[in-house]
């Protein structure tokens, strides 16, 4: 009875050893891998790109400001790896308590864009509270979520709400300043998409996607697609916008 109680206990002592160093073999290949990943990235950056990188953004910054996100990519097509920072206040008083959530920044948050002209930043434009803070009330929902990216020489900002869909905007520099040249809009029923609209205010149309489906559970959507003109009078411009959430398409 006593030798197999000792083999017993051996033996889960033993299972037991196994699955720890199984987990932390996993937790070192995690490790690992994310550090390869890291590596990988450095590697893919030029010499040209690192030295950039490195000089010093704070001379861009307003007064009462702080970095909240770099993006990097080339926003003229010169060929040079340009620099958009998204900025955010630091006022005190506006750091609240929330009832359920505790301490929340409502500081509001900037874009300033800066060219690279030879090696060096020189800024391009600059907007300090045109973006909400990212503590916002969704209400039942969370609030909409802010991202910005750079593709082919034009500055995206989009606005991502889980299950509702999402809502962009494409700008392009022209006139000394970044110019609403698209707008693209998405709304959903979980993993359905209901409509889809996208505007060109270069072409001065509008194309809208209705999903005619009724059953669809998702990527199943069949789109019924209808085109129209719209009337440009003027394109917005990202320096000049006071508020991402009361900027109004009216197509």
């Amino acid at each position: 009875m006593y030798l197999k109680t000792s083999i017993h206990i051996l033996v889960i002592v033993t299972l037991f050893s196994c699955g720890q160093k199984n987990t932390t073999e996993k937790i070192e290949d995690k490790t690992t891998t994310l550090a390869q990943e890291e590596k990988i990235k450095n590697d893919s950056i030029t010499p040209v790109q690192q030295a950039v990188r490195k000089q010093d953004l704070s001379n861009f910054l307003p007064k009462g400001y702080v970095i909240f996100e770099k993006i990097y990519g080339d926003l003229n097509e010169d060929g040079s790896e340009d620099c958009i920072i998204i900025i955010k206040g630091t006022d005190k008083n506006k750091i609240i308590e929330d009832q359920y959530r505790g301490k929340l920044d409502k500081n509001r948050r900037g874009i300033v864009v800066l060219f690279n002209k030879n090696g060096n930043y020189e800024l391009a434009i600059k907007n300090h509270d045109c973006f909400s803070s990212e503590n916002e009330d969704g209400g039942v929902y969370f609030a909409p979520e802010l991202s910005v990216d750079i593709s082919e020489g034009n500055l995206h900002i989009r606005y991502g709400h889980g299950r509702y869909g999402s809502w962009g905007y494409t700008f392009r520099f022209k006139n000394s300043d970044f110019e609403l040249i698209g707008y693209d809009s998405s709304e959903s029923r979980g993993p359905v998409v209901n409509s889809e609209t996208s505007v060109n205010f270069l072409t001065k149309k509008k194309q809208i996607k209705v999903n005619i489906n009724e059953s669809a559970e998702g990527g199943d959507e069949v789109f019924k697609e209808t085109w129209e003109n719209i009337q440009v009078d003027k394109l917005v411009k990202l320096s000049i916008v006071k508020d991402f959430d009361e900027l109004n398409i009216p197509y």
